[in-house]
């Protein structure tokens, strides 16, 4: 995604952290290939990683001593090797893996390939497959160790690692560079410089997609929409190019242009292809936007709406939408729509923060699957709601991820009704791990299905009440008001979710 949240798409299940660093600098000799120990990958297992050497069948630290090796390594090709094995440091699975490979005589390849061998480590330990993708993970391992082994630049070697990752078929498992990864992070908890926009990797097509504009951001004003496919950045072709590297392009110093050929398709399905110059802004990463709606009921009494839309779940989203939803309790407010339509995601935990100012008690939130196919239920504890006021979730195609979780928990546990469109429809969880490098590996780490137990995943969420034209043309008296953004007067779903308020209060009345 771009500078607005870099990745906010992906769903983080744990803390940002970093593994620890190889204890022992790059050795310049060599030492000896070990067979691999072949382990059963569905077993729980804690592993560490060391960096050791092989000699008559013995593991030696190279920590501690870099004696003077000299061995053919592979077939007849002479050079510099070191060795990686993963141990288990619990007593009761003494498993190890022991993995030679030639050490790089490029000082950049050389820092890659230890980034290889951590990445590897945390996809065999913790990836949501224990298959790998059918695939020996192993074996892989060597495999792109050699293929790295000649290269002489870093991004090259790093295009190796990204290689070896989409074996796995799962487009959210990916590495992201540092600069990539400190934009991530500005994403999730600061302003950035930028243009305005959500953007995503659509996963069937390949296709660098529009999520969502932040409002009245440059790309909003240039008439950028959701749905528009990004094809070109500064005339580089966007094939095959990641999220966050789009992203990285898109951001720049304030007062800087950047121009961006798009694909659109507007409602005819008529296709057009524009070349758009945008200028680079401060953009505000506030996730809360608010409005107080005037209601007139049916039986014509008087009533607010407290209106909170949420555009992405960052690091402070639920801390603000307690703050707004305290302030509009001491308004007045009676009812409730959340807005999560082109909510692209972004941390679990914010997620799962913001269901818990709407339920009671100890409600199940989301249910997760891990490798082994065992479900975990994540569950409130004494949980105490803000309100009990009735409420109201918009969704639509560009609501995914985090925001899914949110629908689902809200929408199961009979707190909200949903009204909009089908959601995305990703129902996966990554965690996040920054390497010794100062890059990060986002990896699948489970899989999840609402609290009842309805999976999400390439499937998205069906609300309870379509969006239709045909409320435009009714009566506005409840939103008759001068001091009301013009957008909410004429958008349809709020005009049905307002509906969908008035029946869940006669259904009241009438009880």
């Amino acid at each position: 995604m771009e500078a607005v949240s870099s990745n906010l798409d992906c769903n983080t299940l744990t803390a940002l952290s970093r593994v620890s660093k190889f204890s022992s600098k790059p050795t310049s000799k060599l030492l000896f290939s070990c067979p691999l120990s072949r382990s059963n990958s569905r077993r729980k297992r804690n592993l560490g990683l060391k960096i050791v050497g092989c000699l008559d069948q013995k593991r030696v630290v190279s920590e501690a001593k870099n004696g003077d090796l000299v061995k053919r390594f592979g077939s007849g090709l002479l050079g510099f090797a070191a060795a990686v094995s993963l141990c288990c440091d619990s007593p009761a699975l003494p498993e190890s893996l022991t993995v030679a490979f030639p050490v790089s005589h490029t000082r950049e390849v050389n820092t890659v390939q230890r980034t290889l061998v951590e990445a590897w480590g945390l996809i065999r330990e913790t990836f949501v497959d224990p298959t790998f993708n059918h695939q020996d993970w192993d074996l892989k391992l060597q495999q792109t160790m050699v293929e790295m082994f000649p290269l002489r630049s870093e991004d090259a070697a790093y295009n190796k690692i990204k290689g070896m990752l989409s074996t796995l078929g799962d487009p959210f498992t990916r590495i992201i560079s540092p600069k990539e990864y400190q934009s991530f992070r500005i994403g999730s908890d600061g302003n950035l410089q930028g243009v305005g926009l959500f953007v995503n990797v659509e996963p069937k097509t390949g296709h660098l997609v529009v999520l969502s504009c932040i409002e009245n951001s440059p790309a909003a004003r240039a008439g950028i929409h959701e749905g528009d496919e990004l094809m070109e950045i500064n005339g580089e072709r966007l094939d095959g190019v990641a999220s966050e590297a789009a992203a990285q392009k898109l951001r720049g110093r304030v007062g800087t242009t950047v121009t961006v050929k798009v694909h659109s398709v507007d409602d005819l399905g008529s296709s057009c292809i524009r070349e758009v110059k945008i200028p680079r802004e401060v953009i505000k990463l506030s996730p809360i936007s608010s409005a107080i709606i005037p209601h007139k009921a049916p039986d014509g009494h008087l009533s607010k709406t407290g209106y909170v839309k949420l555009s992405t779940f960052s690091q402070t989203a639920a801390a603000e939408m307690e703050n707004t939803v305290h302030e509009m309790e001491s308004q007045g407010v009676q009812s409730y729509i959340l807005d999560l339509r082109n909510n692209p995601g972004g941390l679990v935990k914010a997620g799962l923060d913001v269901a818990q100012i709407w339920l009671d008690g100890t409600e199940t939130l989301v249910n997760t699957i891990d490798r082994d196919g065992n479900m975990i239920p994540i569950s409130m504890i004494d949980g105490h709601a803000i309100t009990h006021d009735p409420l109201v979730v918009l969704v639509n195609e560009g609501s995914a991820s985090a925001s899914e979780i949110l629908a689902g928990a809200l929408h199961d546990n009979g707190r909200a009704i949903l009204v909009g469109h089908r959601t995305f429809g990703k129902g996966k969880i990554q965690s996040v791990t920054e390497l010794h490098d100062g890059s990060a590996l986002f990896v699948t780490v489970a899989k999840y299905l609402s609290p009842a137990l309805h999976d999400i995943d390439q499937v998205g969420i069906t609300p309870d009440v379509q969006c239709t034209t045909d409320f435009l043309n009714s009566p506005k008296d409840s939103f008759k008001n001068g001091n009301l953004d013009s957008s909410l007067e004429s958008d349809s779903c709020i005009l049905v979710a307002e509906h969908q308020l008035d029946v869940q209060e006669s259904k009241g009345s009438a009880s």
